[in-house]
């Protein structure tokens, strides 16, 4: 309600009436379930490398991946497409991030690290290997009770075969075609939110944010800790950042608050 204070006016006054104050009851915005729904968000993208749930269509642009299972979908120089090894908590690899471009409405389509975008052949497999967009390059991912599926062109849900393949041939979504789309582009920040400037982003853009703000600038080059960015997850979620930022710049010897 701060913001709401700087530029709330009184009451008019009038002529031959008093101006008696009167105490407004405010309720207190309770930040709890914000900040619980916001923990678990945070702690299942801690366990996939920083890498995000897309819960809605807007979400889903730059970088993405598409999960079953802990494995990610991989690009081969082939064109082809398969299930790569899981991947633990280190995110997909390289040739498993996809682009995501829009492509209508409620659709859109997928480019690989190759340059070709994803399609689906009247066979019901999928491939890499188109350098335009058309109908079959379409997919549009469903979501209903928390479950996510994505639909082809040809009206198919994809699915992985048993050699680890990918294609779609279903025009039904069980759980063989239940799968997790990630993404490791920044989130929307509420911009009206006490959220500080320097922390709305991801963390690389966050610690970033932080060492143009308090970094002597003695030689014109900004001094980022190369070292591994994990502990940022972590810290991020047990309410710690501030402090594992400062030691990550105090480790480069060029923060003013750092002797």
């Amino acid at each position: 309600m701060s913001e709401y204070d700087g530029v709330r006016r009184g009451k008019l006054i009038l002529k031959g009436h008093d101006n008696k104050s009167r105490k407004r009851k405010h309720k207190k915005s309770s930040h709890k379930e914000v900040d619980e729904e916001a923990a678990k968000i945070d702690a299942d993208a801690l366990n996939h490398g920083g890498w995000w749930l897309v819960q809605n269509l807007e979400d889903i642009k730059g970088c993405v991946a598409i999960e079953w299972g802990g494995a990610y979908v991989a690009a081969l120089d082939s064109g082809l497409l398969a299930l790569g090894p899981p991947r633990g908590t280190d995110g997909p690899a390289p040739e498993e991030i996809l682009t995501a471009v829009p492509a209508g409405s409620r659709s859109v389509a997928f480019k690989s690290g190759y340059g070709k975008y994803l399609s689906v052949d009247q066979a019901g497999h999928i491939i890499a290997r188109s350098d335009a967009v058309g109908p079959l390059e379409h997919w549009e991912p469903v979501w209903e009770n928390g479950k996510t599926a994505i639909l082809s062109g040809l009206g198919t849900f994809i699915t992985i075969d048993e050699d680890d393949s990918l294609i779609a041939k279903n025009k039904k979504a069980s759980d063989a075609e239940y799968c997790t789309i990630r993404s490791s582009a920044s989130r929307i920040v509420d911009t009206k939110s006490n959220v500080p400037s320097e922390e709305r982003g991801n963390l690389d853009e966050i610690e970033e944010n932080y060492v143009k703000k308090f970094q002597k600038f003695q030689d014109k080059k900004l001094k980022i800790n190369q070292d591994s960015r994990d502990n940022l997850m972590t810290a991020r979620v047990e309410g710690n950042l501030h402090e594992t930022l400062l030691d990550r710049r105090s480790k480069m010897k060029a923060d003013r608050y750092c002797k």
